[in-house]
């Protein structure tokens, strides 16, 4: 193994194995790489072997972005890859304390995903105003049943996350005259910082959650932060499922404490057939499908691929995680 990076935003030197080994936590249909055919030594591995294969490899690309098989193989013994990528914008699958502490590089899918999601948070919001799944039901039901809608121009959002995808979120809401508010780790222009929370929760007519998972935000949406909400208020997750205290949301529409949810990731993904989830009064699930748009892989690989022609010449990674907060740092 070459010479570990002098620091998390450099990689390594140029003088690489030729080829070096790039080892793919595979999903089905496997990344394409053609580019990199002929420059790379490209091994697949499942959840059962990646352990014995950890210590042979160069460079480890997460294709499996819901396996959190890295986590559980990465304190084993042997060298370990100096270049992690998750083919995911939340990194909180991977993240043990000794990657945390090693000198490996993570990097992450951060911009693949942004417009698609805004987009889908938008017809989440249009859905609920416009009452659009009773609307279903009483079509499926033959039943003509005239109701009013909510307009969305002049109501209020907050938007739980600064990073690109909540950014994104607030700017596709704005274009549908929704004054959005953004709220994030720490204070700065154009952002709220913590400490707002609750002040924005309370006026809020639309709250979406699209912040990493950290231990700062897991269970940040619980009984009490649900009962801050305003009774017109809705929900919507595309973060990550531990961020929402399940049990309190349930509580909060059953109790008419908010109008309505939408939970696009759930804290146990697939969600069982027993779930309560599926059958909560107001509460739209769907199965984490938020970012996925037609041609999302074909994406993720090309992203993947320019990021290891970067790493391949000794230039500066993009999208590299502080493994200690768990996201990409802002700029």
């Amino acid at each position: 193994m070459a010479a570990v990076p002098p620091s998390p935003a450099t990689p390594p030197p140029a003088a690489l194995p030729t080829p070096p080994t790039l080892l793919v936590l595979d999903a089905d249909p496997p990344p394409r790489l053609g580019r990199l055919t002929g420059r790379v030594r490209v091994v697949h591995t499942d959840e059962a072997s990646l352990a014995e294969r950890l210590p042979a490899a160069d460079v480890l690309l997460v294709w499996d972005f819901t396996s959190h098989a890295v986590r559980d193989a990465w304190p084993g013994e042997g060298p370990r890859p100096r270049w992690v990528h998750t083919a995911s914008a939340g990194v909180d699958h991977l993240m043990c304390p000794e990657l945390t502490a090693s000198d490996t590089v993570v990097t992450n899918a951060r911009g693949v995903f942004d417009e698609p999601i805004a987009e889908y948070v938008a017809a989440l919001v249009l859905a609920m105003a416009k009452d659009l799944p009773l609307t279903w039901e009483l079509q499926q039901r033959g039943e003509w049943r005239h109701r009013e809608g909510r307009r969305v121009a002049g109501t209020r959002a907050v938007v739980v996350g600064s990073g690109p995808i909540g950014r994104s979120v607030a700017r596709t809401l704005k274009a549908l005259g929704i004054t959005a508010s953004v709220v994030g780790r720490v204070p700065r222009t154009g952002i709220h910082g913590p400490d707002d929370l609750d002040r924005l929760l309370a006026r809020a007519d639309w709250v979406v959650a699209a912040a990493p998972l950290t231990e700062q935000t897991r269970g940040m949406f619980d009984l009490r932060r649900f009962g801050v909400m305003q009774p017109s208020a809705r929900f919507v997750n595309v973060g990550r499922g531990q961020l929402v205290v399940e049990e309190a949301l349930v509580q909060a529409l059953e109790r008419r404490w908010i109008a309505g949810a939408a939970l696009d990731v759930l804290t146990s993904e697939p969600l069982p057939r027993d779930s309560p989830l599926w059958r909560v009064p107001g509460l739209l699930v769907s199965p984490h499908m938020s970012g996925d748009t037609v041609g999302w892989r074909d994406d993720l690989g090309a992203q993947f691929v320019e990021l290891f022609e970067r790493w391949a010449v000794g230039r500066p990674l993009r999208n590299v995680v502080d493994k200690r907060r768990g996201y990409v740092p802002g700029h």
